[in-house]
Order: C-alpha cells, then structure tokens, then sequence
C-alpha cells in the first residue's frame, strides 16, 4: 500500500478462493486498507457455478465512471435476471449461509481425500489444501504423464501440473490437480479408491 501511495499506483485484488478457506479464519482484504488504490475482483464460479458468469470489481471512485463506460458497450452479453438474482441471495443473507454450508461440505470433501492417502498413499503429498476446491499431489519424478494416462484409462478426471506450467518453464516437480468439488457424494468414494489405485508405488 505504501508503494501505492507514493507511486500514484492501483492494485489488484484478486481474492482467488477468499470464500473456501479451511484452517485458519479468513484473511481480510487489503483493498479495506486503502480503497482507493486497490480495485478488488472476484467472482461466483466456485461458490455457485461458472456457467453464470458473474463477476464484480470494487473500484476507487475516480474509476467508477470509465469503467461504466467501457463496460456498457459489453452489457449486452450480462444476464440481468443473473444478476437481480444474485443481489438478492446477497440482501437477504441467503448467499452468505449458501457459503458457509458449501464450506463445511468441501471441507469434509478434502478430508476424506486427505484421509484416503494417508491410508492407501501416504507416500504422496497433498499440498494446498488449505483453501480451494483442488490439491496438488506431489509424484515421484518421471511418473507424471503415466499416472495421468492410467487415471484417464479408469475415467478419472483429473490434469498433471504440465497442463498449468509455461512451455518455457522449467518443471519444478511432477504432480497431479485433484478437484474434490464436482464428484457426487455417491461417487466421492470409489473415485477417491480408483485414484489411489493407479498413484505410483514408492520409489
């Protein structure tokens, strides 16, 4: 915030998994500190479905008017019964007891991913667990691809690290991306089995 002030500069917030964080209280936001040159993000795809396409910005009041104006040429393509309707789950405390329920539910979710290594893998690390709807396992080097191959061969959905990493960047280790999220509860255990199933042994 002091390089803002001095600089005359704007940051950006953006509160990627703020709504779903597990082991600790959440972190407060910077833009409460000086809001006039923080813009804060953030959006409803994991608290509610990215098929809604529902986003906002807290803006600094002298980029309320510019950002209205290059935002109404595109308003044509934002749902307002979308956006009503969400505004209303807001007012009336509906959104925020939505939140809290799909906290505790995502929080069992990863413990029993958690759970399910430590018993069948517990050579495998999870790591960012504590916010969020995916872990990252850590592989031993070299086992990357072939576990992505045997999970798809099983029909598990799931991406290896390479998938995220810059062509140009170095691989810092090999690993999985686990969404917890979108299995239903039904199905949440023999997936969880399947995919311990096909993890690289021990090296």
């Amino acid at each position: 915030m002091e390089w803002a002030r001095r600089r005359g500069g704007t940051l950006i917030e953006d509160d990627y998994d703020g709504e779903f964080r597990y082991d600790r209280e959440p972190v407060g936001a910077v833009q409460a500190l000086d809001p006039e040159h923080v813009v804060y993000v953030g959006s409803a795809s994991k608290s509610l479905s990215p098929a809604l396409r529902l986003g906002w910005m807290v803006l600094p009041e002298p980029m309320v008017d510019a950002v209205l104006e290059i935002k109404g040429r595109r308003e044509r393509w934002t749902g307002v019964v979308d956006q009503l309707t969400f505004a209303d789950l807001i007012t009336s405390g509906a959104y925020d007891r939505h939140v809290r329920q799909m906290r505790q539910r995502y929080r069992a979710r990863r413990n029993r991913l958690t759970a399910a290594l430590a018993e069948h893998a517990p050579h495998i690390e999870p790591t960012g667990i504590a916010a969020g709807l995916h872990a990252v396992l850590r592989l031993p080097p070299g086992t990357e691809e072939s576990t992505v191959d045997a999970a798809a061969a099983q029909g598990i959905a799931l991406d290896g690290l390479a998938s995220y990493r810059h062509p140009d960047a170095a691989p810092a280790f090999d690993g999985l991306v686990v969404g917890y999220a979108a299995p239903s509860d039904h199905a949440l255990t023999p997936a969880l089995a399947a995919l311990c199933e096909i993890l690289p042994p021990r090296p």
